[in-house]
């Protein structure tokens, strides 16, 4: 729904926002390939399925990113430096936030549910165990949103050119690098722990909801 829209308000329109196609789409996959991980499936074919979803996972949140591309909408007026209601460009910051945050969102569902599954086929779940695979998927996801970003190399290069895309990779860190990953991953956790505050409130309110409920009952 979301790229249905973006193609229709934005890209049809004006090809300076058609990099939220492919980012959006590239966002996507991740959450599709989660769809279908599951702790019932074959290992071979969950570890398939995971690496699949783990090379492409940073796609998901390095939509975020292009909420800089806000920078290009101008929405102040030159002469009274206000903010004019020009609906043309709330159309295209709708369309970057849905985009940035409809994938972030979802990917922090797919990071979890996928975490989630790899600790409960091997038998590994804990609190602690959980939290310490989640955060380290998010500081890998902070290297690839620093690849996207910075090298542009999508994950479908991987296939392409696997040898040059190894080239790059080795010769990409520096300290700045580290830097930037170190903002993404402070970023990434934000979102992941207030998703996880929101969710476990959620299952709190149901839960009393219910016991409330039977309380009527009685």
């Amino acid at each position: 729904m979301c790229l249905s829209a973006i193609y229709i308000t934005v890209a049809s329109h004006n090809r300076i926002y058609s990099f939220l196609l492919l980012n959006t789409f590239l966002g996507y996959i991740p959450i599709e390939i989660a769809m279908h991980i599951n702790s019932q499936k074959k290992t071979p074919v969950l570890v398939v399925l995971t690496v699949l979803w783990f090379l492409f996972y940073p796609n998901a949140p390095y939509v975020i990113t292009d909420l800089f591309h806000l920078a290009m909408l101008n929405p102040y007026n030159s002469s009274t430096g206000l903010m004019e209601f020009n609906l043309h460009l709330w159309l295209k910051f709708t369309n970057l936030v849905t985009s940035a945050l409809g994938c972030s969102l979802m990917g922090f569902w797919s990071l979890e549910h996928v975490a989630d599954t790899i600790l409960i086929k091997f038998k590994l779940w804990s609190k602690t165990n959980k939290i310490f695979l989640v955060s380290t998927l998010i500081i890998f996801s902070s290297v690839g949103i620093y690849i996207g970003r910075f090298l542009r190399l999508h994950t479908a290069y991987l296939f392409i050119d696997p040898k040059e895309v190894v080239s790059e990779l080795i010769q990409m860190w520096n300290p700045r690098m580290l830097v930037f990953i170190g903002f993404m991953t402070i970023i990434q956790l934000i979102f992941y722990f207030s998703f996880d505050i929101t969710r476990s409130s959620l299952s709190n309110n149901q839960e009393l909801l219910a016991e409330n409920n039977k309380q009527k009952e009685q």
